[in-house]
């Protein structure tokens, strides 16, 4: 899935420290974030588009596929917000260096496994890299810039960042076009130069890198996260397997009471929850979730219904996400002065209609097949509709929280919008698997099959996923009237 939040700061912003690097050197400090968030962006846009040749490569079932993605997913989820305060008790350079070597030894691993249960647990632990990796970019960029240089270095980061997520998909449909079977292991080997560059920066700019202060990490509240989302996760995936899903979902509850009784007392939490109290902040994480929920369904859903089903390219596939980068990039910054003159909760309700709108225009054009002409302009519509809803959503959540907590609510935010996405994939599969085979399929949704009625159910699926992402989006426009009608 694409990454179209505004970039996220870390839960605690470090300071500026004049003896971290010199004032030549922070240019290539600067490069050294932009190449670890391209490695986050090739990860999280092109698997996507890979998963077919990857199903055929190693021989992975649905529920195998969906793995491959919610692994890497899941442990970044749970992890985030306690990896942004790693670097403070650690060093900020020695903790990102850290991250990304993670991050491109478990991408080789990826590169090379035979099997897909080596590829989910190769994932699960590049999610790990990528937790201290994503906000360590942000924070490295603050650690090296004085206030009156920052504003400029994060505009360069992000317009990177935008150049990357609209370039990645396209470089990656082109290489599993004609590349042959086997290209995507390229995907994660790519992440090996790439971090062997950043790494090299990290080493070679950083004059000092000071451990913050001993401030004990909230490593209880990160493992029983991570097991609650796992078993709730697993639960929903396991759904239409002919296995019992109610433990698993049960046991993810009972889970989530206790990290909430983890939090709550926990002399330096995580996840503080005093914060949802704040006004708005409920809200505004609410309809994150529901929205960002319907985003993560169909963009993992879409390659494997356009390319397994359609018979289309992969480029053809990853054509189909450009417009969400162009849409974002033309009019997220006009989005986001529109909502500091009338509140950020107008444009967010026009933008989650205009991207259900979308979604369902997907879901009544599906049956012609047309990518084309009928999904590339749906999707027009679904990029313009979140191009009003990133920056003012960033607003709102700002907005909600004091200034000295402003970077923990972005970095829940951020947060809840991967949850969103890992569970929107886990129950997504069952879905799409019920309504394959309800509609006659005689394979497997998002497998390459010449079976009878194998592309006409794998449509029909497609179909009832997009109006159900579309329903999704018209709650979130209900919960954004209902929540954050007030200005904020």
């Amino acid at each position: 899935m694409t990454d179209l939040q505004a970039p996220q700061s870390p839960a605690v912003v470090p300071q500026f420290v004049p003896e971290f690097c010199a004032p030549k050197n922070r240019p290539y400090l600067l490069a050294a974030a932009i190449l670890a968030s391209a490695l986050g962006f090739i990860d999280g846009t092109v698997v996507s588009i890979a998963l077919p040749a990857m199903r055929a490569s190693l021989g992975a079932n649905l529920v195998e596929a969906q793995w491959i993605y919610n692994a890497y997913v899941l442990t970044l989820s749970a992890l985030i917000l306690a990896g942004g305060a790693v670097g403070d008790r650690f060093g900020l350079a020695r903790a990102f260096g850290a991250g990304v070597v993670v991050f491109v030894l478990s991408s080789l691993l990826c590169a090379m496994a035979p099997t897909p249960a080596l590829m989910i647990v190769a994932r699960a632990v590049q999610g790990i890299g990528a937790a201290v990796m994503v906000p360590g970019s942000l924070a490295l960029i603050a650690r090296a810039y004085p206030r009156a240089e920052r504003g400029r270095a994060i505009g360069i980061w992000t317009a990177a960042a935008s150049f990357t997520t609209a370039l990645c998909p396209i470089i990656g449909g082109l290489a599993l076009s004609f590349g042959g079977p086997e290209m995507w292991r390229a995907i994660f080997a790519i992440n090996l130069p790439l971090g062997g560059v950043a790494l090299w920066l990290l080493r070679t700019r950083v004059a000092q890198d000071p451990a913050g202060q001993a401030v004990p990490l909230d490593w209880p509240g990160a493992l029983v996260a991570t097991l609650a989302l796992l078993a709730l996760a697993w639960g929903l995936t396991q759904a239409g397997q002919g296995v019992a899903i109610w433990p698993w979902l049960a046991a993810g509850a009972a889970l989530c009471g206790l990290f909430i009784l983890v939090e709550a007392r926990s002399p330096h939490p995580m996840m503080p929850l005093g914060m949802f109290a704040l006004p708005g902040f409920a809200a505004a994480n609410l309809m994150s979730f529901t929205l960002y929920g319907a985003l993560g369904a169909m963009f993992f859903f879409m390659p494997m219904t356009f390319i397994a089903g359609w018979g289309e390219s992969e480029i053809a596939a990853s054509a189909t996400f450009a417009p969400m980068s162009v849409f974002i990039g033309l009019f997220s910054a006009r989005a986001g002065a529109l909502a500091d003159r009338i509140g950020p909760a107008p444009p967010i309700i026009v933008g989650c209609l205009l991207t259900g709108a979308g979604y369902g225009a997907m879901g009544l054009l599906a049956p012609a097949q047309n990518i084309w002409g009928h999904i590339l302009p749906a999707m027009c519509l679904v990029g313009l509709g979140m191009a009003l809803v990133v920056a003012p959503l960033s607003t709102a959540i700002m907005a909600a929280a004091p200034d000295r907590l402003s970077g923990m609510a972005s970095g829940i935010n951020n947060a809840v919008t991967r949850i969103s996405g890992l569970f929107a994939v886990a129950a997504g599969g069952g879905i799409v698997a019920a309504l394959y085979v309800r509609s006659g399929g005689m394979a497997s949704f998002g497998e390459v099959s010449e079976t009878t009625g194998h592309a006409a159910a794998m449509t029909d699926a497609f179909t009832g996923l997009a109006y159900l992402a579309a329903a999704l989006c018209a709650l979130s426009a209900v919960i954004a009237a209902v929540g954050m009608g007030r200005r904020v």
